[in-house]
């Protein structure tokens, strides 16, 4: 079945619940589920055989050294590896057990759902409030632009510094302003993803701060994939950390991405199951 704008966001099931005499509460939903992941830059395999589930409303990083294969990865989730041409995906990518890679499947319909905030800020040379306001209106979205603007600048923390000055240019933002509006762009289109490739890379102390609270007040709405190279940040705001090292390829002699560990944050960083993580969480290598 064809994969459309109103379809593929499939309907989540309800929040999990408390039950009685004390038990746990269910299990969150998954919302991708990767099985077996390859991705080949021509005849360079550059992740190989990569398996997580992420879940629902929750915030998770990826972490590693360079050239490990996150961004990578995280790619794969809105299919922006499709714009390479010598990439290749293989293996299975679920989206609410939707696989995305179907032949059937829009990919522009799945970037709509999946939004992406890249590393460095890169807002149109246009208004404030038509940055905001690009994306409904070339989805064709009907309704009061001004109120889906203002809610979306108040979605990134954005709307009391700007509000006076909508008309102006965004490019006379801070760098740090620049991403929240980048965020606040890829809200607008009422996604139910948001990945981030490096968002703070290029922000100072302060700015990263704010990203980082921002992170943590929109995720009850939205499912967060983080990759950062800033093991701290990730401590900070991910509820579950994946661990990506590069390693040697004996049949290619070329390096790839690997998936070391992937855990709750707590345990990545106080209790790894690998000693290769350990040596990367403590600052050993990487």
């Amino acid at each position: 079945m064809l994969m459309t704008d109103s379809d593929v966001r499939p309907t989540l099931t309800a929040p999990p619940t408390v039950v009685a005499d004390g038990e746990p509460p269910t299990a969150t939903p998954d919302v991708f589920t990767v099985r077996d992941l390859n991705v080949y830059y021509g005849d360079l395999r550059a992740v190989a055989d990569v398996d997580l589930d992420v879940r629902e409303r929750q915030i998770t990083a990826f972490i590693g050294p360079s050239g490990c294969g996150k961004s990578t990865v995280l790619r794969c989730f809105n299919r922006m590896n499709d714009l390479i041409d010598i990439a290749r995906v293989e293996g299975t990518v679920l989206y609410h057990d939707v696989d995305l890679y179907d032949a059937q499947v829009d990919p522009v319909a799945v970037r709509r759902r999946i939004g992406m905030v890249f590393q460095k800020p890169n807002p149109f040379p246009k208004s404030i409030y038509d940055n905001v306001a690009y994306g409904p209106k070339v989805a064709g979205q009907k309704g009061n632009l001004d109120e889906l603007v203002e809610n979306s600048l108040r979605s990134a923390g954005l709307w009391d510094e700007v509000k006076d000055r909508l008309s102006s240019s965004a490019l006379g933002m801070s760098g740090g302003q620049q991403q929240r509006l980048c965020i606040a762009r890829a809200i607008a289109v009422n996604p139910d993803v948001l990945l981030m490739d490096e968002p703070c890379s290029a922000l100072d102390p302060i700015a990263t701060g704010r990203i980082e609270e921002l992170m943590k007040e929109i995720q009850n709405e939205y499912t967060i994939v983080i990759v950062t190279h800033n093991m701290q940040q990730a401590a900070r705001v991910s509820d579950r950390t994946a661990f990506f090292t590069a390693e040697l390829d004996d049949t290619t002699g070329q390096r790839r991405g690997k998936l070391v560990e992937f855990d709750d944050t707590g345990t990545i960083f106080s209790n790894p199951a690998d000693e290769r993580t350990e040596a990367y969480v403590t600052g050993r290598f990487g």
